[in-house]
């Protein structure tokens, strides 16, 4: 899908692969915004408000949120989120040449403030969306995690108005009870809104979430320092993430695929003469 939005336009592809992944990516690109300036030439960076991208005009620094209400019900309706954070444990003396290892500890949210998840390089994790009441053969949860791509977040100060407005930002990772009158994260009359109907506002209730019917709001992030290769018009700039399964299915998938043949590959070839 393509979508026009002021002066950008956004495609979305969602990509459905043969071994159970959903490979979701965002393109940008557009006519950039500017405005107006004494300068040909930039005398002083550290001075101007944005970068010098043409004789006399500024590109505009900004940003670019894009956030998925993600209804996603694994083997049923009721479903739980699992925070599975990757931590460092030391080995005792003498027990091992090795000084420290790895280990992953599972947390399952039970309100939605335990799932309001911000991204950490230092602190990783794995974030699953899973069925308590189905279990593999070997007894674990199914599932699927959801594995970040664009991380970018708001710098503004939480109280400024278009800060207020997109409140749904101040996190990258969101669970709500699914509810049909919470579809759009900034509310349903965003631009006209004071703050006071988004997905910020619907978590202070702090409502259950666990082994419930729940939907998962992932914010992919844009931070766009504008430069000359930008104008008259930008070239597209593409992120995204992935829905992967984690136990869902007893095996590699791919393992039970046709083999495909060249017969059964989308070639381009010239028609026929008459």
């Amino acid at each position: 899908m393509a979508a026009s939005v002021g002066n950008y336009d956004y495609i979305f592809d969602w990509e459905f692969q043969t071994d159970g992944l959903i490979n979701v990516k965002v393109g940008l690109s557009g006519m950039l915004m500017v405005k107006g300036s004494p300068y040909h030439q930039a005398p002083n960076q550290d001075a101007m408000s944005g970068p010098l991208i043409s004789e006399n005009l500024i590109g505009v620094v900004h940003d670019h949120f894009v956030t998925f209400h993600l209804d996603i019900d694994i083997d049923g309706a009721n479903n739980s989120f699992v925070n599975v954070n990757l931590v460092k444990e030391r080995s005792l003396p003498g027990e091992s040449p090795r000084k420290s290892y790895l280990k992953a500890k599972r947390k399952i949210a039970k309100t939605e403030k335990d799932a309001q998840i911000k991204l950490k390089l230092y602190d990783p994790s794995e974030f699953h969306m899973i069925n308590p009441s189905k279990r593999s053969r070997l007894g674990n949860p199914t599932g699927y995690k959801i594995v970040p791509g664009g991380t970018a977040a708001s710098l503004l100060d939480h109280s400024d108005p278009p800060q207020l407005r997109s409140a749904f930002t101040n996190s990258q990772i969101w669970v709500t009870p699914y509810n049909k009158s919470e579809q759009w994260a900034g509310g349903l009359l965003t631009y006209q809104s004071r703050g006071d109907d988004t997905l910020a506002v619907w978590s202070e209730r702090d409502r259950s979430i666990e082994n419930k019917d729940i939907v998962l709001w992932y914010t992919l992030g844009f931070h766009h320092i504008p430069c000359q290769e930008d104008f008259p018009v930008m070239p597209t700039v593409t992120s995204g993430f992935e829905l992967k399964p984690v136990n869902f299915f007893e095996s590699n998938p791919i393992l039970r695929a046709a083999p495909a043949f060249e017969k059964d590959l989308p070639v381009c070839r010239p028609s026929a003469s008459p």
